[in-house]
């Protein structure tokens, strides 16, 4: 369980996180609260850096609770994760842009986000997203989120995969996909009109694929 006990990141912060899982083994990450990501000063940038690393046989299960961002945060964050053969992993990164709940309004902002997945060198995933300073505006075009202020990205690396897509497929959203971009590797990404739908919709994903053993922090 990770806790930040700085109580959320601004511009000018700097973590690191790096685990490993050893062969033969299971290792679940999880975070005690979601993360928040304030409003910077101008010039200076919260960054996050988290190294996964699994080897032969072990599985890890990288589980962190939402991520909000706040008006005029910024914020760049990288997620890197290395497998060796026969290693299994899921991988989930929820994100919300303001609690709708509490009245908070993202307008302005930074965010950058990357996610790179490597399997004994070559590469599974890639993803990298950077908002444009009026992210609201960003948010709101039809052919981006549509309005839309949480969003989720999930990847599933383990040999049933396959066999989890067409159930995953039939309990999804409207606005949501899930594909099978490699024979073992199943990648969904998730929009909902704010945090509380969001979860309505990833936790039962997120159960069924981390084998009943969703954190309890999770459900609090």
């Amino acid at each position: 369980m990770l806790v930040n006990t700085a109580g959320g990141i601004t511009g000018g912060d700097h973590f690191s996180t790096r685990a490993s899982a050893g062969p033969n083994t299971s290792l679940v990450i999880a975070t005690q609260a979601a993360e928040r990501a304030y409003r910077a000063r101008p010039g200076e940038t919260g960054r996050q850096r988290t190294e996964l690393n699994v080897d032969a046989g072990a599985r890890i299960d990288w589980l962190p609770q939402e991520t909000i961002l706040f008006d005029g945060c910024a914020f760049d964050r990288t997620l890197t994760l290395t497998l060796d053969r026969g290693a299994s992993a899921l991988v989930v990164e929820p994100l919300v842009f303001g609690r709708t709940a509490m009245g908070e309004d993202v307008q302005h902002g930074q965010f950058h986000d990357r996610i790179e997945i490597r399997r004994s060198g070559a590469p599974l995933y890639l993803d990298a997203s950077r908002y444009p300073a009026s992210i609201a505006a960003h948010l709101d075009r039809p052919t981006v989120a549509n309005g839309a202020r949480a969003m989720a990205t999930l990847v599933y690396i383990a040999p049933d995969a396959e066999a989890h897509l067409t159930p995953i497929r039939d309990h999804l959203p409207e606005r949501a996909g899930a594909s099978l971009i490699g024979r073992d590797v199943l990648a969904l990404r998730l929009l909902a009109a704010d945090g509380y739908a969001l979860r309505q919709s990833l936790v039962p994903i997120v159960t069924r694929l981390s084998r009943d053993r969703l954190p309890r922090c999770w459900m609090i």
